[in-house]
C-alpha cells in the first residue's frame, strides 16, 4: 500500500545538551555527514512522500540551510519551546497542503531507512496512528525515589519507540490543536499525545539502528560503526597546468591572488582546485574533470572551479563514501605560495566540509626549468584518499570509467 498524499515533519529545534560541547548535535558531522542530513534525506528522496516540513530553531537558519543544501524540502519553520510546539508549527505548516498521511520525525535519529518509511506509511493507512518499537532485551527495573526496586515489568510486553511516528494527518492535527487549547504541554511523544485524544496507536516493525543519537557515547559508537563499514580505501592522482595570459589575478586553491599575469583557461583556471577534482574523480574510477566539465561546453566559460569541486565531493557522498584526506602541489616560480599556504587549506576544507587537517598544500619550483621555471605557466599535481563501502557481496560501490 502508498499513497502520493504523504508528508513528513522533520523536527529538528531542540538544542540537544546532552550530547556535549559543539552546537545543536543535529548539526554535527558524523560519518563525513551532518546528522539532520542523514535524518532528512530518506524522506526527502522516498517516492511515496511528497512534501518534507522540515522545523528549525529560528537561530539556526544560516546551518541548517548549509546542512541541507542539496535536498529539496519545503519553507522551514521555526519550532517552539517545547518538541511539542514543534510538531504543532510543522503540522499547521502543512494544513494547507492537506495530506493524508503525516510522518513525524526526530532529527537525531540519523540512520532511519527506506524500508521503516515505508512501513510507517503502510501501517498508518490501515489504522490511522502508528509507531515504529524494537523489542526491549534489557530486564527492566521499575524502582522508587530511593533507588530500591518496585517491580520488574514483563519485558515481553514492553516495546521501545521511535520515529518516524505515523498519523492521519486530520486527527493527529486535532489532537495537538487541542492540547494547545488545553495548556497540555508535557506530551513526550506524538503517541503519547494520540492516546489521550482517544485514539487507538498500533505499532509495526522499527530498526535497531534506528537509535537517537543523544550522548557523546552515542556519537563516537556510530562514528566508530559507519568507518567499520568503509573498508574500501581508493587513491586517486591528479594533474593539471594552465598557461599565463592577460589579468591583474589567479585563482590558487579557490583564493584570488593578485598578480601580473592571468591564466588562459576555459574556466578561471584553477589548477590546484582542478587537480583535486581530478584525484577524486580518480579514485571513484569515473572518468576525470573534462568528461564531467568538457571545456566545449559554453557553460562552463569563466566558471567557479569551487562548484566543480563540490561537485567531485558529492559524488563521494552519493556512493556512500567520505574523502580521508587531500594533497595538493603547486609548481611555480611566482607566485609564492608559502604565505597562502594557509588560507588555500582553510579555503579548501571550506568547500569540501573536510576538517582543516585533512588537507595539505604544498610547493615547489622547477629550479627554473621547464615552462613552470620560464614563468610561462603554474602546475599543480594532487592526491586524494577516499573511503567507500563494501556491499553485501564484497564488490565496492564505485565506479564507471
Amino acid at each position: 500500500m502508498s499513497t502520493k498524499r504523504t508528508a513528513a515533519i522533520i523536527v529538528a529545534a531542540g538544542r540537544g545538551l546532552r550530547a556535549g560541547t559543539g552546537g545543536p548535535k543535529q548539526y554535527r558531522s558524523i560519518g563525513g555527514k551532518t546528522v539532520l542530513s542523514r535524518a532528512m534525506e530518506p524522506f526527502c528522496t522516498h517516492p511515496d512522500v511528497f512534501a518534507v516540513q522540515p522545523v528549525r530553531n529560528p537561530d539556526d537558519a544560516d546551518i541548517f540551510d548549509q546542512a541541507v543544501c542539496h535536498l529539496k524540502y519545503h519553507t522551514p519553520v521555526n519550532g517552539g519551546a517545547t518538541r511539542q510546539a514543534s510538531v504543532r508549527a510543522g503540522l499547521e505548516a502543512l494544513a494547507e497542503h492537506a495530506p493524508d498521511i503525516v510522518l513525524i520525525h526526530d532529527a537525531a535519529r540519523a540512520f532511519v531507512t527506506d524500508q521503516v518509511i515505508s512501513r510507517a506509511i503502510d501501517a498508518a493507512l490501515i489504522t490511522g496512528a502508528a509507531i515504529p518499537v524494537v523489542p526491549v532485551t534489557d530486564t527492566i527495573k521499575l524502582v522508587d525515589a530511593s533507588g530500591a526496586i518496585e517491580a520488574t515489568p514483563d519485558r515481553s510486553r514492553l516495546r521501545i519507540a521511535q520515529t518516524p511516528q505515523a498519523f492521519r494527518f486530520d486527527v493527529i492535527l486535532e489532537a495537538h490543536r487541542r492540547a494547545a487549547r488545553e495548556s497540555r504541554d508535557d506530551f513526550t511523544d506524538d503517541a503519547a499525545i494520540a492516546e489521550w485524544a482517544g485514539l487507538t496507536v498500533t505499532t509495526f516493525e522499527g530498526d535497531a539502528a534506528n537509535m537517537k543519537l543523544t550522548t557523546p557515547e552515542d556519537f563516537a559508537r556510530e562514528e566508530a560503526r559507519l568507518g567499520a563499514m568503509l573498508g574500501d580505501i581508493r587513491m586517486g592522482t591528479g594533474y593539471d597546468v594552465h598557461a599565463f595570459g592577460d589579468g591583474d589575478h589567479l585563482m590558487l586553491c579557490g583564493v584570488r591572488v593578485p598578480f601580473s599575469r592571468g591564466f588562459l583557461a576555459h574556466s578561471d583556471g584553477d589548477v590546484g582546485l582542478h587537480a583535486i577534482v581530478d584525484a577524486i574523480l580518480g579514485a571513484l574510477a569515473d572518468g576525470d574533470i573534462g568528461s564531467h566539465f568538457p571545456p566545449s561546453d559554453p557553460k562552463w566559460k569563466g566558471a567557479s572551479s569551487d562548484q566543480f569541486l563540490k561537485y567531485a565531493v558529492d559524488l563521494v557522498a552519493q556512493r556512500g563514501g567520505r574523502i580521508a584526506n587531500l594533497e595538493v602541489t603547486m609548481i611555480c616560480e611566482a607566485p609564492k605560495i608559502g604565505p597562502l599556504r594557509e588560507v588555500m587549506r582553510a579555503r579548501i576544507a571550506e568547500i569540501t566540509g573536510l576538517p582543516q587537517s585533512r588537507v595539505a598544500v604544498k610547493a615547489t619550483t622547477s629550479e627554473r626549468l621547464g615552462f613552470t621555471g620560464r614563468q610561462e605557466g603554474i602546475a599543480a599535481t594532487a592526491a586524494a584518499t577516499i573511503r567507500l563501502p563494501w556491499d553485501t557481496t564484497g564488490n565496492t560501490t564505485g565506479g564507471s570509467n
